[in-house]
This record gives C-alpha cells, structure tokens and sequence, in this order.
C-alpha cells in the first residue's frame, strides 16, 4: 500500500489520514462518516465501532455533546473553524483532556459536514477531580485564559453561575486563586 517514491509520485492520501499523528474524523450531522487509527487508540475502541455513531461516544455525558453542538454552531457559522480544549470520554470510561479542532464544509449548515481533529492532552492533563459536566467546561474556559463573563457568554449562563462553579473549581482542586488553579487543573 506503499505509494511509489520520487519527486513526480502521488501522494497517497488514505494512507495519510490513515497514519496521521493525531486523531482524524470526517462526520455529517455530528455522526463519525470515517476516523483514523489514532483516534481509535486515543479513545480505546475499534474503527467499526465508531464509524456510524454520534460523536456523543467520546463525550461524558449527553447533556455536555448537546451544549458543545449549540455552543460551537454559530462560531462555525461564522468562522468556519472552532478549536478548544475539552474534557473526552474514552470507552473505558475514563476522562481526559483533549484538544478538538474542527472545520465546517458549510458555513451555512455548520454541522452538515465537517473534519475534526483531536489531540490527546491527558499525558500533561490529567483529570484526577471528580466534576460535573458544567465545572468540567467552566474548567476549560479558564484553562483557556477567559474571563468569567466571557466564558458566561460562550456558555450561555451568567457570569455569578460561573463565578460559583469556578468557586467550586477552586476548593475541589485547594486553590488560593486562579494561576493556582490553572496550575492545578493541567497537573490534574
């Protein structure tokens, strides 16, 4: 399957995908279409049992794929793109830390059809508390250096809400403040 080598010689871009570094899905209506091997080692699970399912698999809970999908619509709407770190589920049940990109195919449809990519953090990321679906993205947004109204904003909740949950953050992990925290949370 190896393609011929030179200058001139196609590149073989199954073997590409196939074979890439991090973890690659093409999806439609937020349904995996296809996905390479590094994204089934990442999430511990076969091809054939990803292929044809929600992304909601890789996701802790239901509730959190659907906030994701209403949260990232109009920013793929927009830009066309969307990136973020977020907490992931692997088959075994166990959480962690993952960088998601994605590209929308249609501005106009953004989850018509897409690619994404997924970066596995949990090898500088751990997640050692146990959190809910709502610190668990309230934890992503100050990971990712927002404010508490700008992650409100993105979360569609006012920024007191997030203020509690980061409160909660912060006894969960014994944090004296923010940069504590941040530190803390990529520990794990």
């Amino acid at each position: 399957m190896a393609a011929a080598e030179g200058p001139a010689a196609p590149i073989d871009y199954r073997l590409a995908f196939e074979l890439a570094p991090i973890g690659l899905a093409l999806s439609r209506n937020r349904t995996m279409v296809d996905c390479n091997r590094r994204l089934c080692e990442m999430f511990g699970t076969a091809r054939e049992l990803l292929v044809g399912q929600s992304f909601q698999v890789l996701y802790p809970s239901a509730l959190e794929f659907e906030r994701t999908g209403q949260r990232i619509a109009p920013i793929l709407n927009r830009a066309g793109t969307y990136a973020d770190n977020r907490i992931m589920k692997r088959s075994n049940g166990e959480t962690f830390w993952c960088h998601v990109t994605g590209r929308a195919l249609n501005r106009d449809a953004p989850h018509e059809a897409g690619i994404w990519t997924f970066e596995d953090l949990g090898s500088r990321r751990a997640v050692s508390a146990d959190l809910t679906g709502r610190e668990r993205e309230v934890a992503a947004g100050v990971m990712g250096g927002q404010t508490s109204k700008a992650i409100a904003r993105s979360l569609g909740i006012s920024h007191r809400t997030v203020e509690i949950y980061r409160a909660r953050l912060m006894r969960k992990y014994q944090a004296a403040n923010t940069g504590e925290l941040v530190q803390r949370l990529m520990a794990g």
